[in-house]
């Protein structure tokens, strides 16, 4: 199976405004994500500043209300399943009490979770510390999973592939993707898509991926800086045909997002809100596009709706998800 688009597609085409109508959604309940990567538990703590700390020129924070939610790859599944998808989540967690509230968290979610347990590994928390809605502190915990973990975790997602129409690869760098080469071969040998939201500046490591969805920071990182519109596209040319890549979204806050295909390029101009919290915009991004492939809609029409959906998630605090009815209103 490959990514489903109109063929052949002029770059006059792809680069004009472009509508989109609503999905069914019985043709969206059919779309079958697995989401392989790196999850946390995010932590938040809400308080009110109202004086320095007299031991250090810091607020002090009195902490009144305290929410948890999934977060990485974990927010990446629970966005497709809010959108209406059936989503699978392959990942490792420790065999904590944070580990068990993802556990807990994910059972109430709708999630199908394929949860490996390492016992020597913490499970990842973000905590954030925030005071009339911004955030003054992060404070992460996190650590590697072990060998014998990944390479179990590696068997279980040739055996979870024959039961899923896209692949997804939410990387955030905690290791659960170390064998995410080999995870891409097998599923295109088996017909799958395989997106990717990568991270660092390896991405010898993603070969084959059919959509890749950077945001500028990262692939400045891997292509360098661009001059000019003429200078990225010839970049990510070059980039997309070295690692053999079908196409690169590229996300780029305030300017929306621009698609790159062999067949020519779509600029989704940003949805502006009043409220801008980028926090998991980029996994709504890629959840929302394999989502909508899973169901048969055409990458251009499925990157216009994931550039709808993160207009919709940046009016949120945190990581948040958008619903069918708030995508199709």
């Amino acid at each position: 199976m490959s990514i489903p688009s109109p063929s052949p597609v002029s770059e006059r085409a792809m680069s004009g405004p472009r509508q989109v109508g609503a999905v069914p959604r019985e043709q969206i309940a059919r779309s079958r994500v697995l989401v392989v990567g790196d999850v946390m538990l995010d932590r938040y703590w809400f308080g009110n500043v109202d004086r320095i700390s007299p031991e250090a020129p810091v607020p002090v924070v009195h902490v009144q209300r305290q929410e948890e939610r999934l977060g990485g790859a974990a927010n990446v599944a629970r966005n497709a399943v809010t959108l209406g998808a059936q989503a699978g989540l392959l990942c490792v967690v420790g065999c904590d009490e944070p580990g068990e509230r993802i556990v807990e968290l994910l059972g109430e979610s709708g999630v199908t979770p394929y949860l490996e347990r390492d016992a020597a590994l913490p499970t990842t928390i973000k905590l954030r510390v925030l005071a009339r809605q911004q955030q003054l502190l992060r404070v992460d915990f996190e650590a590697t999973p072990t060998h014998e973990v990944l390479l179990a975790g590696l068997a279980r997602f040739d055996a979870l592939l024959p039961g899923h129409d896209v692949i997804l690869m939410s990387d955030y760098a905690k290791g659960g993707l170390t064998h995410v080469t080999t995870m891409i071969s097998n599923a295109r040998a088996a017909g799958k898509p395989v997106l990717v939201d990568p991270k660092g500046d390896d991405w010898e490591r993603y070969r084959g991926a059919s959509l890749i969805t950077p945001n500028r920071a990262e692939l400045r990182e891997v292509v360098g800086h661009w001059k000019s519109e003429d200078d990225l596209r010839a970049r990510v040319a070059q980039l997309r045909a070295s690692l053999e890549i079908d196409a690169l979204l590229l996300t780029r806050s305030e300017e929306g997002m621009t698609l790159f295909t062999g067949a020519g390029e779509l600029h989704a101009p940003a949805l502006a809100r009043e409220v801008f919290d980028v926090s998991g915009a980029g996994d709504t991004v890629i959840a929302t596009v394999a989502t909508m492939l899973g169901a048969g809609v055409p990458l251009v029409d499925a990157v216009v709706l994931a550039n709808r959906a993160a207009g919709i998630v940046v009016g949120k605090l945190g990581t948040a998800t958008v619903e069918y009815d708030e995508l199709f209103h």
